[in-house]
């Protein structure tokens, strides 16, 4: 069965799989997408790095071994790297050959759970707001479990935990970390782009600029950020991240990124007007003033002491 909306035949958006060597993640995230009836209807573009270490080799190799028996999709399409590229080359070459291709798609990474009508909603909101060139991201993640959110409202921010984009957006992408915090600067927009404050996005973005981390997410975030584009996000969950478990390369945050599956259809509507939800920001400031907070940290760090976990 087609997607359809307002009667009007949709073609159902590739699914962008990154793995690496993590086959029980991959398993699960796998089978979560075979769950949604558009799984047939979409194509599947699996994209594995290779091992960083020898220690990596068999796990890489298992989840290899996990991905080339995948079904239930229109199609399957392995990409098997020769040479560890690290998730921000493998990200940032995999959507651009893609999005380009197809005009728009869906972006999962192998620690997400999606909800069965995960993929209706995507395919819903990526037609909805296909000609809306003010809005380049939707986000199917809500990890604040704010009641006060709505099913949907759009923000300028960009979370990177199942997004999907469409062409025209991707192009404002700039790789160009440098060049980004330069003009956040200028503009005087570090404060906003943070939360308030709240939350250190800035920082992340500056020690990507150092080298002390490699993320394509927080470049992401600041090229539509100082674009003035919004993001469609969710205020009921259709993602879930179980990467919190020391697995990952980057694994911290723990209960902090929580969320509850909503396992039942959420409608897509086209916004009025097209702006920033006001309600919505407050609630992000109140989460990361809350979750961010010297004391916040303070307790979390005696917790996993108590716990015996002595990491930083």
């Amino acid at each position: 069965m087609k997607p359809t909306l307002n009667n009007k035949l949709m073609t159902c958006a590739p699914i962008l799989l990154f793995v690496y060597n993590r086959p029980a993640h991959t398993s699960q995230v796998v089978q979560s997408l075979q769950l949604n009836q558009l799984a047939s209807e979409s194509p599947l573009f699996v994209y594995s790095d290779a091992a960083r270490t020898d220690e990596d080799v068999q796990a890489v190799e298992e989840t290899r071994q996990l991905i080339r028996e995948i079904t239930g999709f229109a199609s399957v399409t392995l990409i098997e790297r020769d040479e560890n590229w690290g998730l921000a080359r493998n990200i940032i070459d995999g959507v651009t050959t893609q999005v380009n291709h197809f005009g728009q798609v869906i972006v999962l990474e192998d620690d997400l759970v999606v909800a069965p009508y995960f993929l209706q909603f995507m395919n819903d909101a990526l037609e909805t707001y296909r000609d809306e060139p003010s809005v380049g991201h939707i986000q199917g993640c809500d990890f604040t479990q704010d009641p006060s959110l709505p099913d949907t409202f759009l923000i300028k921010w960009t979370g990177s935990w199942g997004w999907a984009t469409w062409d025209r957006a991707w192009k404002l992408f700039n790789p160009d970390g440098q060049a980004l915090l330069n003009e956040l600067e200028k503009q005087k927009l570090t404060y906003t782009f943070d939360f308030n404050g709240k939350y250190g996005y800035t920082r992340m973005l500056r020690r990507q600029v150092e080298g002390k981390n490699n993320s394509w997410a927080i470049r992401w975030n600041a090229s539509l950020f100082l674009h003035n584009i919004l993001s469609l996000n969710v205020g009921k969950s259709l993602v879930q991240n179980n990467g919190f478990d020391g697995s990952g390369t980057n694994c911290g945050g723990g209960g902090l990124y929580a969320s509850n599956l909503h396992l039942q259809p959420l409608e897509v509507r086209k916004l009025s007007p097209i702006a920033e939800d006001p309600k919505a920001r407050n609630a992000y400031v109140r989460y990361y003033a809350r979750t961010n907070s010297f004391t916040a940290k303070a307790i979390r760090r005696i917790q996993r002491t108590l716990k015996g976990d002595f990491g930083a």
